[in-house]
């Protein structure tokens, strides 16, 4: 894109969510800024953080490859070599494998938060980072495994199915304990409240 045009974009993005703060309009300043932020990164920092996001998440499922003996990650390459009974595959983790959508969405989401303070949010995200990248790891190791025993007739479902179904409960998990479970616990109805009681002895 344009660096002018992403500038403009950039703009009208900040100049609307200081309206939606002066307006105290917290759930537009949540959707704005989150979706906002999302594809902004989307368009300016997803094509340098691809390539590496795709290579690291290569490397430490190829830990467990090296482990197991069951496939061999090349990192320079993003590449996973799979001996198979038939035949040997070799699969490149890509675009779709680097879990850079992901990474991008949940650190959009958590930016607008406001049940964190600044300093929270820095280490969540990265904890979320690394939690992500590791997930996906474990969704391509799943892949790779089922390749190297079962040949590459397993590939389509294990990828399509079961790779993914895997990769997203566990998405699931990170999103409640970050994002629901603390709204939920700072909940306030009239005299109740999911806060726990404190001790004053």
């Amino acid at each position: 894109m344009n660096p002018i045009l992403l500038l403009a974009i950039a703009a009208l993005w900040l100049y609307l969510l200081g309206v939606f703060r002066r307006a105290e309009l917290h759930a537009w300043r949540f959707l704005w800024g989150s979706m906002g932020l999302f594809i902004l990164m989307m368009v300016g920092v997803r094509p340098w953080l691809t390539r590496p996001l795709a290579r690291y998440v290569c490397a430490i499922a190829g830990v467990a490859g090296r482990l197991t003996g069951a496939f061999t990650a090349y990192f320079k390459y993003g590449i996973l070599y799979i001996p198979a009974a038939e035949s040997s595959v070799t699969l490149q983790v890509d675009f779709e494998c680097s879990g850079v959508i992901e990474i991008m969405a949940f650190l959009s989401l958590l930016a607008f938060f406001n049940v964190y303070r600044a300093s929270e949010k820095a280490l969540i995200g990265l904890l979320g980072f690394a939690y992500i990248m590791a997930c996906n790891a474990l969704r391509i190791t799943l892949i790779c495994w089922s390749v190297h025993l079962l040949g590459m007739d397993a590939y389509y479902i294990m990828h399509t199915f079961v790779g993914r179904i895997v990769f997203y409960l566990l998405s699931v998990w990170l999103y409640f304990y970050v994002f629901t479970k603390p709204q939920v616990v700072q909940m306030k109805v009239g005299r109740f409240s999911y806060e726990l009681p404190k001790n004053n002895s």
